[in-house]
């Protein structure tokens, strides 16, 4: 049991790591698009953005199980182009992980963003710097912070999931038995020594993760906290 557990911690470990550094890419241009853009639909796409945190996951893991699935449209073509199903997988877990984090990352790159100043944008601009040159010399260092938040965010956020990974992955040693899995396994077989470590390391883990986004990044931290 002891090697089972070891695995799901490092299953655990593994999805949040691949999921917090895909959506980096997707998060960082969406994030902008939000702080900048004046479009009437912007606040509709905020919404859609931070669904996850008002949707219970296990919604949200049904409707992605039936979107997903081997006979539904979008389950189909990835089974034809890869041969392997996206439900009870660990790449249908990435991307169910990926939809549900998305807000973690997202809100903080877009209150980071938004403290940019335009004027500095525009300074730089004047002195021939191409957009790339404004976004790695201007935009990203003024951002850092953001960008450490919104990592340490989904990556504590991806450890915790419950819900979604268990309508997605099931309970597949090595495949889809993430941490969460293995404690509510662990509780069910009354095991409860087993589950007490491992709810233990997670809570240790939640705090620590909190404690460092507020001791390092606190005043960007206020979007998630009201």
């Amino acid at each position: 049991m002891i090697t089972g557990d070891l695995q799901a911690v490092a299953l655990t470990a593994l999805l949040a790591g691949v999921t917090t550094l895909l959506l980096i890419p997707i998060a960082s241009p969406l994030a902008w698009w939000l702080s900048r853009s004046r479009s009437s639909i912007r606040s509709m796409i905020e919404a859609v953005v931070a669904l996850p945190l008002v949707l219970p996951p296990t919604v949200l893991g049904f409707y992605l199980l039936v979107l997903l699935n081997p006979e539904s449209t979008v389950g189909g073509m990835w089974v034809r182009l890869t041969g392997s199903s996206l439900t009870f997988s660990f790449s249908g877990l990435v991307l169910a992980s990926m939809i549900y984090s998305l807000p973690f990352m997202v809100q903080p790159l877009h209150a980071a963003f938004r403290a940019v100043p335009q004027s500095t944008l525009e300074a730089a601009a004047t002195m021939n710097a191409s957009p790339w040159d404004r976004w790695l010399n201007v935009v990203l260092p003024m951002t850092l912070r953001g960008y450490i938040t919104g990592a340490v965010l989904t990556f504590a956020h991806t450890v915790g999931e419950f819900g979604v990974v268990l309508m997605m992955g099931g309970n597949i040693p090595g495949e889809t038995r993430v941490v969460s899995i293995a404690i509510y396994e662990h509780v069910e077989t009354l095991n409860y020594d087993a589950a007490q470590t491992l709810a233990l390391a997670l809570l240790c883990f939640s705090f620590l993760s909190l404690w460092a986004v507020y001791r390092f990044a606190g005043h960007r931290f206020q979007v998630l906290r009201g």
